[in-house]
């Protein structure tokens, strides 16, 4: 048996049990226990502030711990109360730190400050339930998406896939020209983006509102479904119900089910996005055919050397090239 596995030389002095050990604190015991007093605190003084009391299926210990490294990492410094309620999320106003990812100096989300995040400004908090999330028409999305592909199937691994795809999907619209709620951080099951409005004057979704000029703002809309699909993007819910007005800005919000233009059911999102905006504006009096608002969508983008373009451009997958690697 020792020919085969070997067996350790025993040390010349292996102790007793007068042996004396070091049992005093290190820097890091001390951190360690501050961080846990400090986080239970921050527990009791969520879940005892009255306007999360109807909120408790949001704040589950591991929420409540994403929602603390947050707000130790400077990107929350205060909560207040819920924007709205959904079965699959929660958003809630917040107030926003001086994190050192900052959005850019003069944005939106940056309260318009010129050295970045105002420290006054209100942001979003957006909490997804991971017991109570629509788990199947989740994975219906994610799969297929070549940004998530290998993602484990438990509910907690989709749902936490899903916060992160919102992000990233908020993000490359921005770059694109569309104007989304900006991303400012993500952890775990929480996602934190500009607030658009104030959580006592909140933006109004398309559908609640009369639409003074529905002709702008039709041109709007397919002017960002356009440069979504150029970013290898599409909505997949798109609707007067996702999108919102607030000083005279149309913003496109709920980005987490927005699929690349090569999954494999993108065709079909797109269709019904082109169908619920088209139906949605000829209410408002505006001629809209969603055959017309599709090819529009998908017009392949000019070639600079003025060379003509090839292949089809009605088909998601001849569309632009996804960048698999946000």
């Amino acid at each position: 048996m020792s020919e085969d596995f070997g067996l350790l030389e025993p040390a010349d002095n292996p102790g007793d049990e007068w042996e004396t050990l070091d049992v005093s604190d290190t820097e890091a015991d001390r951190v360690a226990r501050r961080q846990d007093r400090e986080f239970d605190e921050f527990r009791k003084r969520i879940k005892n502030t009255e306007q999360f009391k109807l909120q408790e299926s949001v704040f589950d210990d591991a929420t409540l711990a994403a929602v603390y490294k947050l707000v130790q990492d400077g990107y929350v410094d205060a909560f207040g109360g819920p924007v709205s309620t959904g079965k699959e999320a929660s958003v809630f106003e917040a107030l926003g730190g001086q994190a050192g990812e900052r959005p850019e100096p003069g944005s939106d989300a940056a309260g318009g400050g010129p050295e970045g995040v105002h420290p006054e400004r209100e942001v979003a908090v957006k909490v997804y339930r991971i017991n109570s999330s629509n788990f199947r028409q989740m994975r219906d999305y994610l799969e297929g998406d070549p940004r998530f592909e290998g993602i484990a199937s438990d509910k907690k691994a989709v749902v936490l896939a899903w916060t992160r795809k919102e992000f990233a999907n908020l993000e490359r619209a921005r770059t694109a020209g569309v104007r989304v709620p900006e991303p400012i951080a993500v952890q775990r099951n929480v996602l934190v983006m500009e607030l658009v409005g104030h959580a006592d004057d909140r933006a109004r979704r398309l559908s609640e509102v009369d639409v003074e000029n529905p002709e702008t703002a039709y041109e709007v809309v397919r002017e960002y479904m356009r440069r979504l699909y150029r970013a290898g993007l599409i909505h997949g819910d798109l609707s007067e119900y996702n999108m919102i007005i607030h000083d005279g800005e149309l913003v496109i919000i709920d980005m987490g089910q927005a699929v690349t233009v090569h999954h494999p059911n993108a065709g079909e999102f797109l269709d019904r996005d082109c169908e619920n905006v088209a139906a949605f504006f000829t209410r408002q009096g505006v001629d809209v055919d969603p055959d017309d608002l599709h090819a529009y969508a998908t017009e392949p983008e000019p070639d600079p050397s003025g060379a003509p373009e090839s292949g089809s451009s009605g088909s998601s997958e001849s569309g632009p090239s996804d960048r698999s690697d946000e």
